[in-house]
């Protein structure tokens, strides 16, 4: 089993969903969790809770606006004194579904901002202190949509694009950084498919009414279209592959995507 006690691991968007289920398995190592979100107090409250019960060593929120640089510094800061950041996630995402000439520009502004700019800020902060202690990890959530193109997603698509593009040339230069024993520096990308969260609620509700279904049907009807298991992921199925990279072993593993999409990929 991946042992991360004496490790601190900052997850932004760590309230819900994929995120969530991450902190939940690198807090089942025992690392201790820099907690990000928007969330309300009680909530933050109530996921620290969760994560020492999962077994983390402790677990504090630490506030930032993503779509803000500065904030994002002193977040970064704030967390480095905390505890270090040993292992970094950055998975918070915003989405919103337009044609390129329907696309508000606050839109693509927000989008840009918070799924790729905020990853660039963080990881800007936190590979240079990595390199200094001999080990880090950076796991980026990607998308599908970071290896394919989709229709009316141009903001969202362009963001993970260009966090893969990222997270490629971070691996790169911080290859030789660390020591082997300790598992060195590494940057990786997982690219979810359909997966359980609430980001793909509207598409599902939007797809049962435009066809009649219900939501079970609805969703095999989505499915169906890109990805050829038919099943969708579990927000927990992306944490234990998040945890794994996470391990020493994978220290020659770094600058690649892993696709997490049922075949979609491979079509």
């Amino acid at each position: 089993m991946t042992d991360l006690r004496g490790k601190t691991a900052l997850v932004t968007g760590s309230v819900q969903g994929i995120g969530l289920e991450i902190a939940k398995s690198l807090a089942s190592a025992g690392a201790k969790m820099a907690v990000h979100g928007i969330a309300t107090e009680s909530r933050m409250r109530e996921t620290c809770g969760l994560l020492r019960e999962a077994g983390a060593e402790d677990a504090s929120w630490f506030y930032g606006d993503l779509r803000r640089s500065d904030q994002i510094v002193e977040m970064m800061k704030a967390v480095s004194k905390w505890g270090g950041v040993d292992i970094l996630v950055n998975n918070a995402g915003i989405q919103h579904t337009a044609s390129l000439k329907d696309m508000p520009h606050g839109k693509w502004e927000e989008i840009i901002s918070v799924n790729l700019s905020a990853s660039f800020y963080t990881m800007q902060a936190a590979l240079p202190l990595m390199a200094e202690q001999g080990y880090g990890r950076v796991v980026n959530i990607a998308s599908v949509q970071g290896l394919i193109g989709s229709l009316n997603k141009g903001p969202y698509v362009a963001a993970k694009h260009g966090l893969v593009g990222l997270s490629k040339v971070a691996a790169l230069e911080y290859a030789t950084a660390g020591k082997r024993h300790m598992g060195n520096v590494t940057v990786n990308c997982i690219c979810p498919g359909w997966t359980e969260t609430s980001l793909i609620e509207p598409q599902i509700n939007q797809r049962a009414i435009e066809k009649n279904l219900v939501r079970d049907d609805a969703i095999s009807d989505l499915l169906a279209e890109k990805q050829p298991s038919l099943r969708m992921s579990s927000p927990g199925e992306i944490g234990v592959i998040a945890l794994w990279l996470c391990d020493p072993v994978t220290h020659n593993i770094t600058g690649i995507q892993i696709p997490v999409d049922g075949g979609w990929t491979a079509q």
